[in-house]
């Protein structure tokens, strides 16, 4: 069982490596405006996968995918040597889609919120459908309780031949 704190700290070399070669020795022209976001890597170390983000439209992240594909035996071999392991991980890359899924995110809370102001805006003109009081008061029982008074407390009981012994 390998540790996991050893597997981050591989990937984030992974990441580390990855960003620093693609900066200073890959010199492709296909290569756009790209940022690695992410590395993973397998817990027997042997596969990483990067994720990277490129900024533009969809032909430079295709041209920044072809770029990376040709470049992977370099990138291989750097990230072999420098985390001294004994087999060299390979490598895959994925284009990371955070940018969009930020933006879906941004319209889906900005529809939430004109939704919420529409009902808040709906609420403050609304009334009841029913009576102000919904629930009926017997007005003519509070009456009859007063003419039914005989005049005794009701704690006692009343009087008679109280059923006891002479």
């Amino acid at each position: 069982m390998t540790d996991q704190a050893k597997v981050r700290r591989h990937a984030e070399r992974v990441r580390e490596l990855v960003a620093s070669v693609v900066r200073t020795q890959i010199k492709d022209p296909r290569l756009g405006m790209i940022t690695i976001t992410d590395a993973r890597i397998t817990p027997d170390l042997r596969d990483a996968t990067v994720f990277y983000t490129v900024l533009g439209d969809a032909s430079d992240q295709a041209a920044t995918a072809a770029a990376l594909e040709s470049a992977k035996g370099l990138l291989r071999s750097t990230v072999g040597k420098a985390l001294g392991l004994r087999h060299s991980p390979s490598l895959t890359f994925v284009l990371d889609d955070v940018q969009d899924q930020v933006k879906q995110i941004d319209e889906l809370l900005a529809a939430a919120r004109t939704a919420d102001a529409e009902v808040q805006r709906l609420a403050a003109q609304a009334e009841y459908a029913g009576e102000p009081q919904p629930y009926k008061l017997d007005e003519d029982d509070d009456e009859d309780e007063d003419d039914t008074d005989d005049g005794r407390d009701e704690d006692r009981p009343p009087a008679g031949d109280g059923g006891g012994r002479r």
